[in-house]
């Protein structure tokens, strides 16, 4: 392809129109954080040129373009569908679309005040704290790829997600200094004690983010939703030193966008009204909804859907486009709806548990089953640590040329244990080596899915299952339960979040000055664990330390109970005897004795009466010539029948 042409539409050899692919290269290359608040009076046009020129030729840039040509071949497939669709009778598409509208209408609840706090360029305001010389400079965080910048580095088109090099391209007085996790999540604890004030259930969604339900808060202390989040705000910094942006509005999917408005240190409230809601739609950028990437922005963008009002003149079309997942996702978008329920992370059901390393290029079958057998040790680790079992075993490969292969199989049984995360994944690997001679990887990864958990389950007084249970075992899950809420945002927010956090994994390699840097070349375990912790730009990684501090605080409320329970009996209520401290053993005791306890009050409240006579004498016989009850001789008393469980 040749630059010089690149104001004129011609076609190469793929029959791909090469300006246009170029152009779309470009913005392809401008990164994941584009729409970061800060850039609104840059030069993009300017900054894409100085990241394309810089990064070209290299296997990062090269690996892009394929990928960006394989986008534009499926946009070309959506496109040719769409003319198809378009000379068919869609009145059916359109009529359930315009039903499914209105049933989400019926489900609008306008009644929360939901909040998403976000921390103004968190890291740089953390680092700035120990050296304030850095507030009036451009500065960013990271060596090898931007974690943030400061605003100052934002006017020149810096931003978080971008390559080292490319960044002192356009601002050559950058200072980047190195990240230091423990410092920042320090800093995070801070914040969050401040957040539990206001919603106890608050939800982490990264290190820096939060999103929150104050409406019992405003009505406990008779608050103003915004008094109350200026207050808060105001709290944060006075304790913390260091700003947080937030946005309010009645579900959380308003509330992230309306965090971004009013940046930094600024809140933005959108009124909860049905009529505002929808103007306020509008006009946005489908980019700024969370939940659409750079790829389904595009998709969309091709069919000519620019902004979420846009979306219902599509509406007939767009499930047989891009699937009804993707419809009820973008009618949801349209009409401005989303969850209102709000609890901690952890209480989410985990879908999958995976770990991955990166490593130099490495082509030797011993060295990958050695580096396998490895992640498989890994991976049982974190098993272990969710308390989880998986049915399906997914590997994920990367070659030397940046592409990304994933396979997956459904072993016979859930697995958890290394030895059986590597006997399955073995041959998955063996068949990727027979299809790819002379293969190359640099990262590896195991993923278990559909998840089965090992946790014990609670058990009540009588040693049974805690949770409410229909009458043919199935669970039930009450009308109020969180998991009665649904809505399709998820995987398309996790979509998007994956795809997020590639972009910045690949662009830790892109630097042509500095050596790629490896977890293997770090030296210190401290320096490895930043490593990967970077690597994952904050969402999994910041889950993970949530689920850590969990277990780290039920393990010292488990060793509290078994140093108070060391040597301690208990006594039993029925029969006022000591038993051991244990809940089981315990609880059978109590069955024992209720079952016992009930038999001697019968028997104390109904006496058997006596008669003189014998059976024989009073001519009277019970069933099948057996005496009855009430003419026993005196010398036989009733004994009652011992139940079969005591």
């Amino acid at each position: 392809m040749n630059d010089d042409k690149a104001g004129n539409d011609y076609v190469d050899s793929e029959g791909v129109a090469v300006a246009s692919q170029h152009h779309t290269l470009k913005y392809h290359l401008l990164g994941p954080s584009l729409t970061k608040s800060g850039q609104d009076g840059v030069d993009q046009k300017k900054v894409s040129e100085i990241i394309y020129n810089a990064s070209k030729g290299s296997k990062y840039f090269n690996n892009e373009e394929v990928k960006d040509k394989g986008l534009t071949v499926k946009i070309d497939r959506i496109l040719g569908k769409r003319r198809q669709l378009e000379k068919l009778d869609l009145s059916h598409d359109l009529r359930k679309a315009d039903e499914y509208i209105a049933g989400l209408e019926l489900e609008r609840d306008l009644s929360q005040v939901v909040v998403h706090i976000d921390c103004d360029a968190f890291y740089a305001a953390v680092e700035e704290l120990d050296r304030p010389e850095l507030r009036d400079v451009p500065m960013a965080v990271g060596k090898g790829v931007l974690t943030t910048c400061n605003y100052h580095a934002r006017k020149f088109g810096c931003r978080s997600g971008m390559a080292s090099f490319v960044a002192l391209k356009l601002c050559p007085q950058l200072v980047c200094i190195p990240v230091n996790f423990e410092k920042y999540t320090a800093k995070a604890r801070e914040v969050r004690e401040i957040l539990a004030v206001y919603d106890p259930r608050f939800e982490s969604a990264s290190i820096d983010e939060a999103y929150l339900n104050i409406t019992k808060y405003c009505t406990e202390n008779d608050m103003d939703p915004e008094e109350a989040v200026a207050q808060m705000r105001q709290e944060v910094h006075q304790h913390c030193k260091i700003t947080i942006s937030a946005g309010i509005a009645a579900n959380a999917k308003l509330a992230k966008i309306c965090s971004n408005k009013n940046k930094p240190n600024g809140q933005y409230r959108l009124a909860p009204d049905r009529v505002t809601i929808l103007a306020f739609m509008h006009d946005l950028p489908t980019r700024k909804v969370n939940g659409i990437g750079r790829v389904f922005e595009r998709e969309l963008d091709a069919i000519g859907v620019k902004t979420c009002g846009d979306i219902y003149e599509h509406r007939a079309y767009l499930s047989r486009l891009f699937g009804e997942k993707a419809f009820q996702f973008l009618m949801g978008v349209y009409l401005g709806l989303g969850r209102t329920n709000v609890q901690p992370v952890e209480e989410y059901e985990r879908k999958s548990v995976g770990t991955e390393s990166t490593f130099k290029d490495m082509g030797d079958g011993n060295e990958l089953r050695e580096k396998l057998r490895w992640i498989a040790e890994e991976l049982e680790k974190d098993m272990e640590r969710t308390q989880s079992k998986g049915r399906t075993l997914v590997l994920k490969a990367k070659l030397h040329t940046y592409e990304v292969l994933t396979r997956q199989t459904a072993p016979p049984k859930a697995v958890h244990t290394a030895d059986d995360l590597y006997k399955y994944s073995l041959p998955m690997l063996a068949k990727l080596e027979r299809e790819i001679p002379g293969m190359k990887l640099r990262l590896m990864g195991l993923r278990c899915t559909h998840l089965v958990s090992t946790k014990k389950a609670d058990v009540d007084i009588f040693g049974r299952s805690k949770g409410l249970h229909s009458g043919s075992g199935e669970r039930i899950t009450p009308a109020n339960d969180p998991e009665w809420e649904t809505w399709p945002d998820a995987e398309f927010e996790d979509a998007a979040r994956q795809e997020r956090e590639e972009d910045i994994e690949e662009l830790e390699r892109l630097s042509q000055q500095d050596p790629a840097v490896s977890a293997e070349d770090l030296e210190t375990a401290k320096e490895r664990e930043a490593f990967e912790l970077r690597k994952h730009n904050n969402g999994f990684a910041w889950r993970a330390l949530l689920e850590t501090e969990r277990k780290e605080k039920e393990e010292e409320i488990e060793e509290a109970r078994q140093a108070d329970d060391e040597g301690k009996r208990w006594n039993c209520p029925i029969c006022g005897s000591s038993q051991v401290a244990e809940d089981r053993a315990f609880n059978e005791h109590i069955d024992s004795c209720l079952s016992k306890q009930t038999i001697k009050e019968i028997v104390k409240t109904n006496p058997p009466e006596r008669v003189p006579a014998s059976p024989t004498a009073s001519g009277t016989k019970g069933k099948r010539g057996r005496p009855r009850n009430d003419r026993l001789p005196t010398h036989e008393t009733k004994r009652p029948k011992k139940a079969f469980f005591t």
